[in-house]
């Protein structure tokens, strides 16, 4: 018997949508991430992207607990001197929720080529309205 390895040919996508709405920052990105890689799959090929397309919604709204909203910092760097910007938690989530989202998963894809193209296949959205009810997707549960 031999080893199933996939490839570009026999890799099937789904469409999976995940709402974040008063759910933990940590527990949306790491069931994103897990689905982005494709290890929810069986036929899952560590070299491979396999992954499906997560939509994620309400990011607006998603949850962080303890003390992080005032003590955890998002750090920007220009790469000028001086060009260090901070943010603040509470910051993120009401002027920039998606890019909150983002971060938090993106941290967790593999870094080099293949994280980059897990990461395309992404999509996150400030309110409850998405742009792919054409892929029909499915409601993950978290």
């Amino acid at each position: 018997m031999t080893t199933f390895m996939a490839n570009a040919s026999n890799i099937e996508r789904k469409w999976y949508v995940i709402d974040a709405k008063g759910k933990p920052l940590g527990r949306v990105a790491c069931k994103a991430a897990i689905m982005l890689r494709g290890k929810h799959k069986a036929t899952y090929t560590p070299h491979v992207d396999c992954g499906d397309n997560i939509i994620i919604i309400n990011a607006k709204e998603v949850m962080l607990t303890g003390n992080k909203l005032d003590q955890k910092i998002y750090y920007n760097h220009s790469g000028y001197t001086g060009g260090l910007r901070q943010r603040t938690a509470k910051e993120m989530r009401e002027n920039y929720p998606v890019e909150m989202v983002e971060r938090a998963v993106k941290g967790m894809l593999p870094k080099g080529r293949l994280g980059r193209a897990m990461y395309k296949k992404l999509f996150v959205y400030e309110g409850s309205e998405h742009k792919h009810q054409a892929q029909k997707p499915e409601i993950i549960e978290i």
